[in-house]
């Protein structure tokens, strides 16, 4: 009887070593495909991302060599912040920004808070006075002595939600 018990707890814990181990292998060469799979997703996820930065950056100045070509005097990355530094100053007026084509609502000045430098002309900024929210197409031109002088080409005002 003693012999008979100790021979199927044998046999038992045989069975559960060959379980486990087989548990753990296929666990682990399950892990490892999951982790190849997750890996191509990823890859495919940062290219189409990627993709997608190129694409919203199309019309940018700094992705633009024909607009860089016909700057080719100035240094566009110092050009750029230039342009910002400049309609940001503009901000400071009592009334707002001058380059915004709305005045006071309610006593509340627009300013402009986002630009995008498009081309070697023309900027599309943001602007807002907290309540009303708007963009406004500019042009620029840069003068003889690196001044620059902005031209409103149109505005648009939301409406209020």
């Amino acid at each position: 009887m003693k012999k008979s018990l100790f021979t199927y707890l044998f046999i038992v814990s045989v069975l559960m070593t060959v379980f486990t181990f087989m548990y753990y292998s296929k666990k682990v060469k399950f892990e490892a495909e999951r982790f190849e799979n997750l890996k191509i997703k990823m890859s495919d996820t940062i290219q189409s991302l990627n993709n997608q930065i190129f694409d919203a950056n199309y019309f940018t100045l700094r992705n633009n060599d024909n607009a860089q070509n016909y700057l080719e005097d100035y240094a566009v990355e110092k050009l750029i912040p230039k342009i910002e530094a400049n309609l940001m100053e503009l901000n400071d007026s009592p009334e707002g920004n001058p380059l915004v084509d709305f005045g006071k609502i309610d006593d509340r000045k627009f300013i402009i808070n986002k630009i995008e430098v498009l081309n070697h002309r023309w900027i599309i900024a943001d602007f807002s006075n907290g309540d009303l929210w708007g963009e406004v197409l500019l042009q620029y031109f840069i003068e003889e002595d690196e001044s620059l002088d902005f031209k409103i080409i149109q505005s648009t005002l939301y409406p209020k939600q």
